[in-house]
């Protein structure tokens, strides 16, 4: 009996020595998950990337830390995000800037000019310049709102189906007057039973604005070629003219906002009208794209979805 309960009593006692090392590593692995928790949150409140390296065990800590990594490159991609609208934003207000400034240096050098002059001919030609300073402050100050319109969602593209040739019309319209002045000729190929899902509205101001841009760097006496293929994914509005065609290394950049040609600065314009056009296009799921060749032309290529 008495080794019976000494058999007894030591069972008890590794029980209790096994419970109490269990309770031991338990709160062992409490205390470190608790301190590898709170190391993952320091660094993702410290702005820093989690590292999915450092972890690759499966187990509970092992798949917590897979879901902070995802929290963590969330919160990077956003952070990013944030980052280039910032910059946009800067670089958007110095463009702003820049543009208003020199139309009002214009326009103070012409009021001061005209207040000097007692010559009738020479003062109707600065009120002249003047008067195209302010349209182009204008011109510059509807591009932004429209610009900034499309940019935070507040104008919606809404598709119908409708015949291209109906939308082209409406483009060239708006060109014609531009081109006579210059005398250039406009040819414009498209079949009128041609249906196309597409905003008529914004994809007419697209257009015109290529367009525009192709009246303004073709010379007089030049023409521009509208061609409209239905193609197997997309529909190709293709516009070429005649003018002096755009380098190679800058093609890349002709769609940014308030870029200008550097040898071209004396043309009407603020750089806005190519910008806008890629912006409603890819705002329809369709993109456009370009083929130049210096002295050559341009070919403008705004692709639509079917």
């Amino acid at each position: 009996m008495e080794i019976v309960g000494i058999l007894i009593i030591l069972l008890l006692m590794g029980i209790i020595f096994c419970l109490l090392w269990k309770n031991h590593c338990l709160k062992r692995d409490i205390y470190d998950f608790t301190r590898k928790l709170e190391i993952s949150l320091k660094e993702l409140l410290n702005g820093r990337k989690l590292d999915k390296a450092a972890c690759q065990q499966d187990d509970l800590w092992g798949r917590i830390y897979d879901r902070l990594c995802r929290i963590s490159d969330i919160y990077t991609h956003r952070n990013q995000e944030l980052y280039e609208e910032k910059e946009n934003l800067k670089e958007l207000v110095s463009d702003t800037s820049h543009q208003t400034k020199t139309c009002l240096a214009n326009m103070k050098l012409y009021q001061e000019l005209l207040s000097e002059e007692t010559d009738p001919s020479e003062r109707a030609e600065y009120v002249t310049r003047m008067g195209k300073q302010v349209d182009k402050l204008d011109f510059l100050l509807q591009s932004m709102v429209t610009m900034s319109r499309l940019e935070t969602g507040i104008i919606k593209i809404k598709k119908s189906e409708c015949p291209i040739s109906e939308t082209l019309a409406l483009a060239i319209g708006a060109v014609v007057p531009k081109a006579d002045r210059k005398n250039i000729r406009i040819h414009a190929a498209c079949e009128e039973t041609l249906r196309l899902e597409h905003d008529e509205k914004w994809t007419a101001e697209a257009i015109f604005n290529v367009l525009d841009n192709a009246v303004k760097y073709t010379s007089e006496n030049g023409n521009i070629y509208i061609s409209v293929n239905q193609e197997e994914i997309f529909t190709k509005i293709s516009i070429t003219d005649t003018g002096k065609g755009i380098p190679l290394e800058r093609q890349g950049t002709i769609f940014n906002r308030f870029y200008r040609e550097p040898e071209i600065h004396n043309t009407e314009g603020v750089g806005i009208g190519l910008y806008l056009a890629r912006k409603i296009i890819s705002m329809q799921n369709g993109y456009i794209r370009v083929e130049s060749e210096t002295g050559k032309g341009s070919t403008f290529h705004l692709c639509l979805p079917n």
